[in-house]
């Protein structure tokens, strides 16, 4: 019976893990082990960071309508409060929008919910 080793397999593998840490610094992109535990804790990150990605932006989103309605004399929780109560339903990611594009159309939105609010 014939010897069968290992050899094209292992170099198959290794190739891909040193393929997917190309472009990390020093032995993280040359040597299989530290490349391999460098890959799997981006990886970790990578997915970590697609979830934290939507909170810093709805964060974001917070604080540039904020401002803009502090601008026009409403608080957010007033301005949000009072378009619950108007029975808008606009998200806080186009009012961001509508704050920094079209501060007219902002404006109206925050007369609207200062109306519902009674301020």
């Amino acid at each position: 019976m014939t010897r069968v080793t290992s050899a094209v397999t292992r170099k198959k593998r290794h190739k891909a893990h040193l393929d997917a840490a190309k472009g990390y610094v020093g032995g993280r992109h040359k040597l299989y082990t530290v490349a391999t535990e460098a890959e799997r804790r981006a990886l970790l990150y990578q997915y970590r960071d697609r979830r934290n990605r939507k909170r810093d932006f709805r964060s974001l989103w917070i604080i540039r309508v904020n401002a803009a309605a502090r601008e026009l004399g409403l608080s957010y929780c007033q301005l949000v409060n009072g378009l619950a109560k108007a029975g808008v339903a606009i998200d806080r990611k186009m009012l961001a929008d509508l704050a920094v594009n079209d501060p007219a159309a902002f404006r109206e939105i925050v007369e609207t919910a200062r109306r519902a609010v009674g301020t």
